[in-house]
């Protein structure tokens, strides 16, 4: 069984590689190779190419991933309240990062969570993300700032 600190390291580090925008191959490197992968964005498929499907396979989390970052990008990503679970091995994390509709260039600020399941070598074998995804459908059909009524809409207040 892992540690806590164990699970939380791996947890931090690929949160940590996300923050700092590293390259496609580095965030995979965080997957596991022993075990299934599974990405899942939760929510409703029309939202966006990358939302309410699940990708399985490691080229198919590659996919996940690409079909983001071609979509998406973001800014000021920060996490915290990590929430470890020794006896699944898993990590509960929420961040919070400036999101831009690529197409529309309409943002967005958000918080979501990770739910990150990991093998037994501290490598996510299923990553789960919760995010706004009513924001991300309004960016996308370019009317997120007609209904903030500013060009970045919900500002963190906290």
């Amino acid at each position: 069984m892992s540690s806590r600190q164990q699970l939380l390291d791996a947890a931090k580090a690929l949160c940590d590689d996300f923050a700092r925008k590293e390259s496609l191959d580095i965030l995979l490197s965080h997957f596991s190779t022993t075990e299934e992968c599974i990405a899942r964005e939760h929510g409703l498929g029309a939202v966006a190419p990358f939302v309410g499907r699940t990708f399985r396979g490691l080229d198919s989390v590659r996919n996940y991933f690409s079909l983001v970052s071609s979509t998406l990008t973001y800014e000021n990503m920060t996490f915290g309240d990590l929430f470890v679970d020794t006896e699944v091995r898993k990590v509960s994390v929420t961040g919070r990062a400036t999101f831009t509709w690529k197409e529309t260039t309409e943002s967005w600020d958000e918080i979501f969570t990770y739910v990150l399941d990991f093998d037994h070598e501290n490598k996510v074998y299923r990553y789960q993300v919760w995010a706004d995804t009513a924001a991300a459908y309004l960016a996308r059909k370019g009317g997120l700032t007609e209904v903030c009524g500013i060009t970045v809409c919900l500002r963190f207040d906290w």
